[in-house]
């Protein structure tokens, strides 16, 4: 009997997240296979006006691990990456079409995918429900919970997840509901990877003035966490920061999506504090930038670039606006929680009211304890730890990073004001609670769609000429 073809079809919607990939592979860590499939999808707002990672400066020498790239943008256009998923009863035939587009036929398929929560990768999983699935991490949210209940169809076939040891030593939280082993990509194969992509870039960047201060944008506003006049500001605050700490050569990058209006914003304010300020509209990864030019500083608000700037560069880093954005993320299960408070936690502010990183030997019970506050129904396991973590290092530091109103709804420490603390332990209150929580479910039973003759429920007008509709 001849054995059947197996192939790998690698999902990736960033240049670092096929960087990430391609560590993986020369790193000898994903299983062998007969061909290996590239599939880009361009997940931007507008895809038709952002270059997919395919075509950015450097891919070229990426593309040579890789027998094959395809886009996913074509295979389902009209639709968008991130907007479509297939209807159950269509997966078969999905399945069948794209085995005949791309040329699978019979092959034994194997999907390495990223962000698995979210559409493009849950989509291509559903189209897919034999194929076992490997998950590649491509940055700091892989330290966070599955954002949502992820279907067991779908969880249980996840083999391992990848991902690069950004926080030495701390374990990410991602999928272990199903007891998905993680595994480190080794920094040394990634930095190996990002200085082919700079020596191939080298010629499409202009030129940089060395030991300048790097400023890093993320077009936050596009995710509606911050309004366009607040990013410009924070912009403004990081190179006032900068300058305020000594350096005159400054260097930003914005992200590539961002308005060129806030650019100008930032050369007038240079022009104004007697600085130089260049600003790199190259499609570079910011890993390339930092081979080129080996930054003074690094300053951005919660990008996982610092991380790669610090762990796998050893470069100064400042962030700057991570206290606005734990105050403005809503709810508080918003995914970019975790990368914000983990970037709040262990770096140092811009500027000297920021004061001292955390301490990094207690971020490990910090993101325990934030991870099972916003996702308490995937991760039950991690009460005790939270627990332990909000009774004894609950302070005016770390209060930042919580909410009184998340703990009250999860029973948690800190729910109650400490000089309050004895309510909850008296038996007279605790009577009127257990009666308090038996009407409402009374209530709660009766109210939908029961309504008694001749009476109305509580709280609802009479109706009448001029009345409510």
């Amino acid at each position: 009997m001849t054995a059947r073809r197996s192939t790998q079809i690698l999902l990736a919607s960033t240049l670092y997240g096929a960087a990430t990939l391609a560590a993986a592979i020369d790193a000898g860590l994903l299983p062998a296979a007969d061909r290996r499939l590239l599939l880009v999808a361009n997940t931007a707002a507008v895809p038709e006006t952002t270059p997919a990672l395919d075509e950015m400066p450097g891919f070229g020498l990426l593309r040579a691990r890789f027998d094959g790239v395809l886009s996913w943008n074509e295979t389902i256009s009209p639709f968008h990456p991130t907007g479509w998923s297939p209807r159950p009863d269509d997966a078969p035939l999905w399945e069948r079409h794209l085995r005949l587009l791309w040329g699978l036929g019979e092959d034994e398929v194997t999907i390495v995918l990223e962000s698995i929560q979210v559409n493009p990768a849950l989509a291509l999983s559903q189209l897919f429900p034999d194929a076992p699935l490997e998950v590649y991490a491509d940055g700091l949210m892989s330290y966070g919970p599955t954002r949502s209940k992820l279907d067991p169809l779908i969880g249980t076939r996840v083999r391992r997840l990848l991902h690069l040891d950004l926080v030495p030593g701390l374990e990410p939280l991602l999928l272990q509901e199903f007891g998905v082993t993680a595994q480190v990509v080794p920094g040394v194969a990634f930095t190996k990877v990002l200085a082919e992509l700079a020596d191939a870039a080298g010629e499409a960047l202009p030129r940089i003035p060395e030991g300048a201060a790097l400023l890093l944008g993320q077009y936050l506003s596009a995710l509606d966490i911050l309004t366009p006049e607040e990013e410009e500001r924070l912009h403004v605050r990081m190179l006032r920061g900068a300058v305020g700490r000594g350096h005159r050569e400054l260097v930003f990058k914005p992200h590539p999506s961002a308005p060129a209006r806030w650019s100008q914003l930032l050369e007038e304010e240079a022009d104004r504090l007697g600085a130089t300020l260049t600003v790199l509209r190259t499609p570079v990864l910011a890993e390339v930038v930092y081979q080129r030019l080996r930054p003074a500083l690094v300053v951005a608000c919660f990008s996982t670039a610092l991380l790669t700037a610090r762990t796998f560069y050893g470069l100064p880093v400042a962030r700057a606006g991570t206290d606005l954005l734990l105050e403005r993320l809503v709810p508080y299960q918003n995914s970019n929680r975790v990368p914000v408070t983990l970037v709040d936690a262990l770096l140092p502010g811009l500027a000297e009211a920021d004061g001292p990183p955390g301490d990094p030997d207690h971020v490990g019970g910090l993101l325990a304890a934030v991870g099972y506050a916003m996702q308490p129904q995937v991760n039950p396991g991690l009460r005790p730890a939270a627990e332990r973590y909000l009774a004894a290092r609950l302070d005016a530091r770390t209060w930042r990073y919580f909410k009184r109103r998340r703990l009250t709804v999860l029973a948690l420490p800190g729910a109650v004001p400490a000089q309050l603390g004895f309510l909850a332990r008296g038996r007279a209150v605790r009577r009127v609670a257990r009666r308090a929580r038996a009407l409402h479910r009374r209530l709660a039973v009766r109210l939908p769609g029961q309504r008694t003759a001749g009476r109305r429920p509580p709280g609802v007008p009479a109706r009448g000429r001029g009345g409510a509709r």
